[in-house]
């Protein structure tokens, strides 16, 4: 009795879940196949967006600006910059709080240089209690809270590339 109740309650919860539109994320559609990032080679977050969208099969990366002419976008990088804030002390001057933040400001346009995107700034933050007496430890979470925000942006980065529409490239 209980193992019919069950699957009763199982495939309902299913059918509802497939009636409300529910579905799993897919790789997104970009109205381009090409396209050209300024970005540095040795830049993490170029070496993580040129991942993710190779990643996706539908856009090839170009970095090479003797290749700019293959490309059918340009992603302009304006700033692309880590920063370390102090955001309190302790009673004896040393650090407490600190505040990380990973900004970033792009443009996308096409070869002709009709703007697809304006000039856009994405900025993400964190926050990370510090003690001197574990400082290997706090470069370690560091580190790992930046690769985290990282990917964050990439994501967004996506969404806002996969927002361009094909008419908007002729």
């Amino acid at each position: 009795m209980q193992r019919r109740t069950f699957m009763f309650l199982t495939a309902g919860t299913l059918a509802s879940l497939g009636g409300c539109g529910f579905a799993l994320r897919k790789a997104p559609d970009f109205a381009f196949s090409t396209l050209f990032s300024s970005l540095p080679e040795s830049s993490p977050l170029g070496v993580e967006l040129r991942r993710t969208l190779q990643a996706t099969r539908k856009v090839r990366v170009i970095t090479d600006v003797r290749q700019i002419n293959d490309a059918q976008v340009i992603l302009d990088v304006l700033t692309d910059r880590r920063e370390r804030v102090v955001i309190s002390l302790n009673s004896n001057g040393q650090v407490r709080e600190l505040q990380l933040r990973l900004r970033f400001r792009f443009k996308l346009r096409t070869l002709g240089g009709r703007e697809l995107i304006p000039d856009t700034e994405l900025l993400l933050q964190r926050d990370l209690n510090f003690n001197e007496t574990q400082v290997l430890a706090k470069e370690a979470e560091e580190a790992l809270l930046y690769r985290d925000m990282q990917n964050d942006l990439v994501q967004q980065l996506m969404r806002r590339l996969a927002a361009v529409e094909q008419s908007q490239l002729q």
